[in-house]
């Protein structure tokens, strides 16, 4: 019988046929299971009480058992009707929960939200975004995936990427881009070097110092932008090592190998053995994401990342 029973009920969730078991009757079952009291009952389910027996009638004709013992001054779960209960209770539980769940994704407060950005702000604004984000949706999932800038328009159209930060603002068809905020650039030099406790420079005060780049031959907006920095200082940079990883270049110029331009916000990463000395040059950072997205979760991170900067 305990099979039969939740088959019955399981059918019942997506019956909505009048003349058969649906999830109001089942409701009605379960109020007048606890109340066993008709007029109490209809009360509560705003339902007359001939309306009520009719629906408990009809259910227990559809299951083929007896759900209540009843008389002029008694009402008393039959033994099938304890167990219906119980079982009833749990799957009502879990119908909600799904609704629940389902209407929490249609409003962008739950699923997974994948994230490209560049190594440079790992250590400065990217925590305090997510920070703001937990707070205000805990239970959405954001996968954070370091991007290179030029594979950016690439993974976002490719759907490898809900949205991103990236240091320039995207040119591609389809794509919007937002600047969210502006930074110095720095000078890194290693920690012994004769520049390092100053607090500014000008970039032309180096021109004799061996550098660690990326490839200056690149077409990215920021090796652009480094490229007509150079051009403004009036002298080529004597280029020792390349690298396109912000990571490696730190590393190299904390071993003395030379000294770097980078966004300031890779001095957030506090690297032991460099110095950050800001110049006057400055840098942007971007949101991208696809222009006509519908993704809920998205736009609730596009409000997060707009009141943060606010902020």
């Amino acid at each position: 019988m305990r099979k039969n029973a939740k088959f019955s009920l399981i059918n019942a969730f997506f019956n909505l046929n009048p003349t058969r078991m649906n999830l109001q009757q089942i409701k009605y079952f379960l109020m007048l299971a606890d109340e066993l009291h008709f007029w109490r009952t209809s009360e509560k389910m705003f339902i007359t009480q001939s309306a009520l027996s009719r629906h408990i009638k009809a259910l227990e004709q559809e299951l083929g058992v007896r759900l209540f013992e009843r008389n002029k001054r008694n009402v008393k779960l039959t033994e099938a009707g304890e167990f219906l209960r119980e079982e009833y209770k749990k799957l009502i539980g879990e119908f909600e929960s799904i609704n629940r769940h389902a209407r929490q994704i249609a409003a962008g407060e739950v699923g997974i939200l994948r994230i490209g950005h560049p190594a440079s702000i790992t250590f400065s604004v990217l925590p305090g975004i997510l920070l703001a984000l937990s707070q205000k949706y805990p239970q959405l999932k954001a996968q954070m995936l370091e991007i290179m800038a030029t594979e950016f328009d690439t993974a976002l159209l490719g759907y490898h990427i809900d949205i991103g930060f990236n240091r320039e603002p995207s040119k591609a068809k389809g794509l919007a881009s937002k600047e969210i905020l502006t930074e110095n650039f720095a000078l890194v030099v290693p920690a012994e070097h004769p520049l390092a406790e100053n607090n500014t420079i000008e970039l032309n005060e180096v021109k004799n110092e061996w550098f660690v780049l990326p490839s200056l031959a690149g077409k990215s907006e920021h090796v652009e932008q480094l490229r007509a920095m150079f051009e403004q200082a009036q002298f080529v940079p004597q280029v020792r090592f390349e690298s396109d990883f912000g990571a490696t270049l730190l590393g190299l110029v904390a071993k003395g190998l030379g000294i770097s331009l980078m966004p300031f916000s890779y001095s957030y990463h506090l690297p032991s053995g460099v110095r950050f000395i800001k110049i006057a040059p400055t840098t942007s950072l971007y949101l991208i994401w696809r222009r006509n997205d519908e993704n809920a979760a998205l736009k609730n991170f596009l409000k997060v990342v707009e009141n943060f900067a606010a902020d």
